[in-house]
């Protein structure tokens, strides 16, 4: 009885393994279509619908070089372990309510300190100075924000945003 239990199990894992071969082609289009619409796009999570509509709203006005590959909101305490896990340096002296994981181009917010669809702009276009300059250094980001917050002020001032 024993054997057959174990014989069973057996093959059962020997399928489950067989089941997950693919084929070698790298040129599909699937493949290529699922890199384009990386490049091209960004997952937002936790946020309430109508942080997410802002979000995506601004960015679309702000037209970056470099799009996140995703925007996390995240309660305070998620936000702390997550900060301290990426071993964010802040400067002596300032806050942070955002911040960016170059290597993954995750954006993470502080959702309890969530103050406004002006302070989501603001700091957004900080967020993705850093993705543009591919630099951890403020003043990088500071450079590069500069264009993306002028193209969002441009926008207001024509009545899109």
């Amino acid at each position: 009885m024993k054997v057959g239990i174990w014989g069973a199990l057996i093959l059962l894992g020997l399928a489950q393994i067989n089941w997950a071969q693919t084929t070698n082609t790298t040129d599909s289009a699937d493949a290529k279509a699922a890199i384009s619409k990386s490049s091209t796009s960004y997952s937002v999570f936790g946020a309430r619908p109508e942080q997410e509509a802002i979000l995506r709203s601004q960015i679309q006005l702000m037209h970056p070089e470099a799009l996140p590959a995703r925007v996390l909101f995240v309660p305070h305490w998620k936000y702390v372990d997550n900060a301290r896990i990426f071993q964010l340096h802040v400067p002596a002296g300032y806050g942070s309510v955002m911040f960016t994981h170059l290597p993954s181009r995750t954006i993470f917010i502080d959702n309890d300190r969530y103050q406004g669809e002006k302070w989501l702009g603001y700091w957004m276009a900080h967020e993705l100075g850093h993705l543009k300059a591919n630099s951890a250094k403020e003043s990088d980001a500071e450079k590069a924000a500069h264009e993306l917050r002028r193209r969002l002020r441009d926008a207001g001032k024509q009545g899109l945003f």
